[in-house]
């Protein structure tokens, strides 16, 4: 396969996602893809043997159809991911990679094991999860907390490390503690050197916002 045509697949596929989710108001957005894919390609530089077309394709595809938006059904976004690129004429074994990413790339509680096992999908995860921290992490937490209709916060209402992915998913706690159930534990779970070093600026600005946050809400600031 030539590279020109899995390069127009790849701008084909963001012209396709673009249209698809510009506006989402759940922080899952196009401009969130978008950050992704730049992100994948950033920390690409770093990772020469991976494949470009599967990490870019794996990026933009990656919230194609979210299980949070699906009733928590896992297999709805591979098997969308899969019928786009059927159509498109994408190989089999470029296919099959892209779908592991789209499958494993979810962060699914505290004590659940990460299951990635390609380099591409390592790389992704990593541009995933680096959106999900810092000042663009504290404002997307937010944004989907309210839109699901979780409190802001609850002081009485202590954070759950959750063991397994049914009670990751099915968890109604409020934001704040969102922090610590998922965004402060990313730093730790960074697979690439590249974005090790971006999330430990990122993880140490979400600390000082919830310093500020704690010091408004008891009225000491």
């Amino acid at each position: 396969m030539k590279e020109d045509q899995k390069q127009q697949w790849v701008e084909q596929t963001a012209a396709y996602v673009r249209e698809k989710f510009l506006g989402e108001g759940t922080g899952h957005d196009w401009w969130h893809i978008y950050r992704v894919w730049k992100n994948t390609k950033l920390i690409l530089q770093g990772v020469p043997k991976a494949n470009m077309f599967i990490s870019e394709m794996g990026a933009l595809l990656h919230d194609i159809a979210d299980f949070k938006f699906h009733d928590g059904d896992e297999t709805v976004g591979p098997r969308v991911a899969r019928e786009y690129m059927e159509g498109l004429g994408v190989a089999e074994q470029d296919i099959a990679a892209v779908v592991h990413i789209i499958e494993h790339i979810s962060y699914k509680g505290a004590g659940v094991e990460n299951k990635m096992e390609s380099i591409e999908g390592l790389v992704v995860q990593d541009a995933d999860r680096l959106d999900a921290i810092g000042a663009i992490g504290v404002a997307r937490t937010f944004a989907y907390g309210g839109s699901v209709g979780n409190p802001m916060h609850d002081p009485e209402q202590e954070p759950v490390l959750h063991k397994d992915f049914e009670s990751y998913k099915n968890s109604r706690g409020s934001t704040i503690n969102h922090f610590y159930e998922k965004l402060l534990l990313l730093k730790e779970r960074m697979n690439t050197d590249a974005a090790k070093v971006i999330a430990e600026d990122r993880h140490a600005f979400m600390e000082d916002f919830l310093m500020r946050f704690y010091a408004e809400w008891d009225g000491k600031k």
